[in-house]
C-alpha cells in the first residue's frame, strides 16, 4: 500500500469518526473549505460543507446511534489529485424506532493533496440499499 493510499484511507475513517461522534469540527477537517458534497441518494442533503455541516447538526445529531464501516478503498492517484472509491455499511439507530436499520453503499470522492494532506473536494454517496429506513 502506498503512503498515498494509507493516508487517503486515513481520511475516510475520521470522516466515519466524525460522523458517529457527530464531531462537526473533525467532520469539516476532511474537506476542502470550497468542497460539494452530495447525498442526495439518500434522500439527504446536497450542498456547499457549510450547508451540510449545519443539516447534519439538525438532522444527524438526531440518531442515538450509528456506526459507519468504510472499507475497499480504491484510490487512483494522479499527483496532487485522487479519484476515490469505497464502499460503507452503517447500521443505525433512527429516532422513535428500536429496530436497528442500515444501509449501504459507495462514497464518491474527489480528493486534493493540501499543505494539511488529503482532503475531499467533492464527495457523492451512492446509497445501494436501505433496511428499514425512514418513512418505511
Amino acid at each position: 500500500m502506498t503512503s498515498d493510499h494509507a493516508e487517503i484511507t486515513a481520511l475516510l475513517y475520521r470522516y466515519a469518526r466524525a460522523v458517529d461522534t457527530k464531531d462537526w469540527d473533525l467532520y469539516r477537517s476532511v474537506f476542502t473549505a470550497d468542497a460539494h458534497i452530495d447525498y442526495s441518494s439518500a434522500g439527504a442533503v446536497v450542498g456547499t460543507l457549510d450547508e451540510v455541516v449545519a443539516w447534519f447538526a439538525s438532522n444527524v445529531g438526531l440518531l442515538p446511534w450509528s456506526m459507519h464501516y468504510v472499507t475497499n478503498v480504491e484510490a487512483d492517484v494522479l499527483g496532487d489529485t485522487a479519484t476515490v472509491r469505497a464502499m460503507f455499511f452503517n447500521p443505525m439507530q433512527l429516532p422513535g424506532m428500536t429496530e436497528t436499520s442500515s444501509c449501504g453503499g459507495y462514497y464518491h470522492h474527489e480528493m486534493v493533496r493540501t499543505s494539511d494532506g488529503w482532503r475531499s473536494r467533492r464527495l457523492r454517496e451512492e446509497n445501494v440499499w436501505f433496511v428499514n429506513g425512514p418513512g418505511r
